[in-house]
């Protein structure tokens, strides 16, 4: 017995930690088209609504191609009597084809500034993106500017899936050289291109950016646990991080309860108190509910 007793202390603590348990924050969902064309979709909205409860996802951050998916989502009544909250960002995409040249054609500003206007049955859009840039360059564009200085201008939070560099050229577009405007960086990177050293100093230098943790190389090791230098980094910047689904293709519907699972599994190595902030509360945070009224308004 004392055998057993000394053996079982020995364990890595990794093996002894039970997975978190408490609600999600899924802070990078699509609606995409395919996933459903309001007609015959694969993903239906109860089947989007029966994913999320049995995930015990309670608030996402919805952004579609088109729009039309976010606002199915927003004025879902099954959704609201389930008790999870749709947060709406605008999409600066109508089809593939803007991903391509978003950042340079004045029709996605002229969109953006309609679906603001329009809101949706969930309250205001609260933000912008997800957008592309994958050439860094790109983040000079005259309409990517323009769009960053409007969300800073408006409080408006962007979802930017581009690299480190692209980040800085994004933030230097705004009034005031970023210090306002509130960014969720997809990925926290392309392709695992960021070390987290270079994450903390772009953390360090930009107050309102956050990073997103979906399909981040090098985030988890072989045990489904964090690698150290992504657990040390998440530690010293327990209010900096998001997790999310990136429902981009179907196939992450199909697997979304073994997405979340994942997230599950090494949110329990961290402390409880850094866990729920990663899972849900940075979330809730960034985005905190609107007053009723002002909800319902649209």
């Amino acid at each position: 017995m004392r055998r057993l007793i000394i053996a079982w202390l020995l364990l890595p603590l990794t093996v002894l930690a039970a997975d978190y348990s408490g609600p999600l924050f899924d802070a990078h969902l699509h609606y995409n088209v395919e996933a459903w064309d309001g007609r015959a979709g694969p993903h239906p909205p109860a089947d989007v609504r029966r994913r999320l409860q049995e995930a015990g996802v309670r608030t996402l951050l919805a952004n579609s191609r088109p729009n039309e998916g976010t606002h199915v989502l927003a004025r879902d009544a099954g959704l609201r009597e389930a008790g999870i909250r749709v947060v709406p960002l605008v999409r600066l995409y109508r089809d593939r084809k803007d991903y391509d040249h978003w950042f340079e054609d004045p029709s996605i500003a002229a969109m953006v500034e309609t679906e603001l206007a329009r809101g949706t049955a969930a309250g205001p859009f609260r933000g912008l993106g997800e957008f592309h840039l994958y050439r860094s360059a790109d983040a000079r564009g005259a309409v990517a500017q323009q769009l960053m200085a409007l969300a800073e201008q408006r409080g408006l939070v962007v979802m930017a899936h581009c690299d480190d560099t692209a980040v800085e050229l994004l933030m230097a577009a705004t009034p005031t050289a970023a210090q306002r405007l509130r960014m969720v960086w997809a990925h926290t990177g392309i392709d695992g291109g960021a070390a987290p050293e270079r994450v903390a100093a772009l953390f360090e230098r930009y107050p309102g950016l956050v990073g997103e943790l979906s399909y981040r190389p090098g985030l988890v090791c072989a045990d489904g646990h964090l690698c150290p230098a992504w657990k040390a980094l998440i530690e010293r910047y327990p209010q900096r991080f998001l997790i999310g689904s990136d429902t981009w293709v179907n196939g992450r519907w199909e697997a979304y309860a073994g997405l979340m699972r994942d997230y599950r599994r090494w949110l329990g190595g961290l402390s409880p108190e850094t866990a729920r902030a990663v899972a849900f509360d940075n979330g809730e945070r960034l985005f905190p509910p609107l007053p009723e009224r002002s909800a319902q308004a649209r």
